[in-house]
């Protein structure tokens, strides 16, 4: 959920100190100050660090202002970041084609200290509860953790990201042993209330700010682990496993354990132009149905 106790991030882009400073010293209250001094540094930036907005200058050596915009706006890591340029073009035209690039606003120069102010505000204020609707509608709404839509909307992106570093990505793939019976014998109830425990006792495990716990389908869960390698996937999962069969849910007719437990698959990637996630998901799936057949609460890992 969007926390709006987080101080925002303000990301001012200028090849002037002096402007930097300038409009640093009229926001400093509100929020983060983030700076770059050039068009690059500041795609970097904003990349990295997801500002929740981009004050941008249009006059700079490397890549001007409205190719800045136009990079953030294709590219889905950034293109929900409200650009407002600050320039001292003036003209019609110029207002024009910041607005066509993709920015939310333009404010001229000279600065003047309480438009810029109460314009950044606003536009952070919407940012946020655009946020804040959009996480709603990304949530599963049994479980709370994500739903299967942004699961596949955030691996894909985590997978570009790899692909262009070499990184790699792990995938965990979850499923509730023998849950159907656990549905027959104790009702939906029960049923609905053990998976939210389940979630709940996952989710406490994911706690890196990249990695993503969703709600795959009916009783089956998934992660994504981005800069995950083999084996740190595998210590989650076995985390996993075990914490789950700490919660001690009585599952009567469940074999030798006698309470809910999960399978788990288990696969990684360096990720390159051959590698897919779509085979990586496979790959870890083949792997929870090894463990299934292996004789479940148990993790399976290639």
């Amino acid at each position: 959920m969007a926390d709006f106790a987080v101080p925002p991030k303000i990301l001012i882009v200028d090849d002037d100190p002096a402007n930097i400073d300038l409009l640093a010293a009229i926001l400093e209250e509100d929020g983060e100050i983030l700076f770059a001094t050039s068009g690059k540094a500041a795609l970097a930036m904003a990349e990295s660090e997801r500002p929740d907005i981009v004050l941008l200058d249009v006059v700079m050596p490397d890549l001007d202002g409205y190719e800045v915009c136009r990079r953030l706006k294709d590219n889905p890591a950034t293109a929900q970041i409200p650009v407002v340029f600050i320039t001292a073009l003036d003209q019609e035209t110029d207002e024009e084609a910041g607005l066509a690039a993709g920015a939310v606003d333009y404010v001229a120069k000279p600065i003047s200290a309480p438009i810029t102010r109460a314009r950044v505000r606003t536009h952070m204020e919407l940012k946020r509860h655009r946020d804040h609707l959009a996480e709603l509608a990304y949530l599963d709404g049994l479980t709370g953790v994500a739903n299967r839509r942004r699961f596949d909307e955030y691996a894909e992106l985590e997978w570009r990201r790899a692909r262009r570093h070499g990184r790699p990505v792990s995938v965990l793939m979850v499923d509730v042993d023998e849950f159907k019976h656990f549905n027959d014998h104790y009702g939906h109830q029960a049923g609905d209330a053990c998976l939210q425990k389940v979630a709940a006792v996952l989710g406490g495990l994911v706690n890196r700010p990249a990695d993503l716990l969703a709600r795959y389908g009916g009783e089956e869960f998934v992660c994504v682990l981005p800069e995950t390698p083999a084996e740190g996937a595998r210590v989650l999962a076995e985390r996993m496993r075990a914490a789950v069969e700490g919660l001690g849910i009585a599952h009567d007719g469940a074999g030798a354990a006698g309470c809910v437990t999960i399978s788990i698959g288990v696969a990684t990637a360096v990720v390159d132009a051959s590698s897919t996630l779509e085979d990586t998901l496979a790959r870890a799936d083949a792997q929870l149905y090894r463990a299934k057949s292996a004789g479940r609460n148990r993790v399976s890992a290639v």
